[in-house]
C-alpha cells in the first residue's frame, strides 16, 4: 500500500469508511455498503462526501477546503472511492479516466457457462429508475464489462470484474440481463436477503499532479451469506 503523505487521523475517521491515502491533491477511502457517495434529493448529510469534507476541514465548517467526487459507487456497493481536493485535480482525472483500471468482486446466482468473457450493450435509464440495455445505439450509452470466474459453490459464483467503462448500474445490469444477478440485488432480480454482494476491490491510476503510478487494493469483504464460495 502506498504511504499517505498526510497523516491519517484514525481516531477522527468518520464511521462508514476507512481512509486509505491522503495528500494535498486527493483523498482515497474504502466506503462501506449502505453509505451514499454524494448527496441526493432525500439525503444531504450522511454521505461519504459530507463526512469526508468535515474530516479534511478538521471539524471547522468554515474552512475553505472543498472536495470533488472523482467517481461514485452505488449506496449498497462497498469499496475504493476517490475524491479530489480541487476542481483542477478532478478535471485531470477526467482526462485520464479511460486509462484507470478498476476491479470489482461480485457474487452472483448460478454458474456462468463461459468462465471468462465480456458483456457489451448500450444502456439507458427507464421511467421506473432502472437501467436497461437498448437495441438502438442512439438511445443509450455503450458499456463493456469484463468478468472472470474465481470460485463456484453449489449455486453461486464469485467473479472478478474489470470495469471497462463506467456507466450507471453497469455491472448489475449486465449480470442480471445475462441471467446471473448479483446476490442481494433486489432491484435487478435477486431474491436473497442481505447486502448487495458487490465490492470495488482495487483501482490503478496515475496521480493527477505527480504522474506517479498509484495502486490501491481494499480488503475483501466478508459476504457472510456466501461462505460456500470463500
Amino acid at each position: 500500500m502506498i504511504e499517505s503523505k498526510i497523516k491519517i487521523r484514525k481516531k477522527f475517521t468518520p464511521r462508514g469508511m476507512q481512509i486509505l491515502y491522503d495528500d494535498r491533491d486527493i483523498i482515497i477511502i474504502d466506503k462501506s455498503a449502505g453509505l451514499l457517495s454524494v448527496e441526493t434529493d432525500t439525503e444531504k448529510e450522511k454521505t461519504a462526501y459530507n463526512l469526508l469534507t468535515n474530516y479534511v476541514r478538521k471539524g471547522n465548517h468554515k474552512a475553505r477546503i472543498k472536495l470533488f467526487a472523482v467517481h461514485r459507487l452505488d449506496r449498497d456497493t462497498s469499496g475504493v472511492l476517490i475524491f479530489a481536493k480541487s476542481l483542477e485535480m478532478r478535471e485531470k482525472f477526467a482526462d485520464q479516466w479511460k486509462n484507470v483500471e478498476k476491479k470489482y468482486l461480485a457474487l452472483v446466482h448460478g454458474h456462468l457457462k463461459e468462465k471468462n468473457g465480456i458483456f457489451e450493450s448500450y444502456l439507458a435509464d427507464g421511467d421506473d429508475y432502472k437501467v436497461r440495455s437498448v437495441k438502438n445505439p442512439q438511445d443509450g450509452k455503450f458499456a463493456r464489462t469484463k468478468y472472470k470466474v474465481l470460485k463456484e459453490s453449489e449455486d453461486r459464483s464469485l467473479l472478478e470484474i474489470d470495469l471497462l467503462t463506467g456507466k450507471k448500474n453497469q455491472i448489475r445490469v449486465h449480470l442480471s440481463e445475462n441471467h446471473h444477478p448479483i446476490v442481494g440485488d433486489k432491484k435487478y432480480g435477486s431474491s436473497t436477503k442481505g447486502r448487495l454482494a458487490l465490492h470495488a476491490l482495487s483501482i490503478k491510476f496515475k496521480h493527477p499532479f505527480t504522474n506517479e503510478e498509484m495502486f490501491f487494493l481494499t480488503k475483501r469483504p466478508d459476504f457472510t451469506h456466501i461462505k460456500s464460495c470463500q
